[in-house]
């Protein structure tokens, strides 16, 4: 499965209202370590599918939701699980962190 391309007008019913966890990458077309990061993302979408729900926010043009929780710099990802925030990870890193943060979460 791919990841979700959300909106600030989509972000509550995709992510606050979903019934399994949701993994939010707020990124950049622009931003380099968001591209270095984008084939875990796709990864982590298809080993969990059915897990957890993985989407993608552009900051560029969703600057409410980017607002709403702070995110100051890209990559940031968010973890959510029962429609409240539980983790994040902020920066470019290995895949192992991913994998820890989400065998949390389920």
């Amino acid at each position: 499965m791919k990841p979700v391309h959300l909106t600030d007008s989509t972000f509550d019913a995709e992510v606050l209202k979903s019934n399994i966890p949701v993994v939010v990458d707020f990124w950049a077309e622009w931003c380099g370590p968001c591209r270095m990061i984008a084939p875990i993302i796709e990864e982590l979408a298809i080993e969990y599918d059915g897990k957890i729900k993985v989407g993608k926010l552009d900051v560029d043009s969703n600057q409410q939701s980017s607002i709403k929780y702070g995110v100051r710099s890209i990559p940031t990802v968010l973890f959510f699980k029962g429609g409240q925030l539980v983790d994040t990870i902020i920066g470019a890193v290995p895949k192992t962190q991913f994998v820890a943060k989400l065998n949390k979460l389920i």
